[in-house]
């Protein structure tokens, strides 16, 4: 197994910006493979040494705010992205049954593991691993 040492950091955090401002997916509303729609991308999780973003952070569910929960959807399970939508390869249900993010603790890689799993997608310190250009 390929040794973890990369940090993901929030892209506003980073103080670092995308070479170009169309891939910037934040704002962009996310829907699920049913055309329903699951939150808002609120975030860009992005490993440092690579300057990838690994992450989307979603806000999904509350009302102006409050008892909204954050999750991180891998950038893997992107299928398509266009003007104001993020589409992703499984359903609402899914994605609302996942892993809770905090934004105020940085992932580790047993939690990131688990959002790898339970996406069904390989995490990208793996062999083998193709980033898939989910934003560029």
């Amino acid at each position: 197994m390929n040794e973890f040492t990369h940090t993901l950091v929030r892209l506003q955090d980073a103080g670092l910006t995308l070479s170009d401002p169309a891939d910037d997916l934040r704002g962009r509303k996310v829907v699920d493979r049913n055309d329903d729609e699951v939150g808002k991308v609120e975030g860009l999780l992005i490993d440092e040494d690579e300057r990838r973003v690994r992450f989307l952070e979603v806000g999904e569910g509350g009302f102006l705010g409050l008892g909204e929960k954050k999750r991180l959807i891998p950038v893997d399970a992107i299928t398509r992205v266009d003007d104001d939508s993020v589409h992703i390869s499984t359903d609402r249900d899914r994605v609302v049954g996942g892993p809770v993010y905090d934004p105020d603790v940085v992932p580790e890689r047993h939690y990131l593991e688990d959002v790898y799993g339970y996406y069904d997608v390989p995490p990208y310190w793996g062999p083998g691993y193709f980033y898939p250009g989910w934003p560029r």
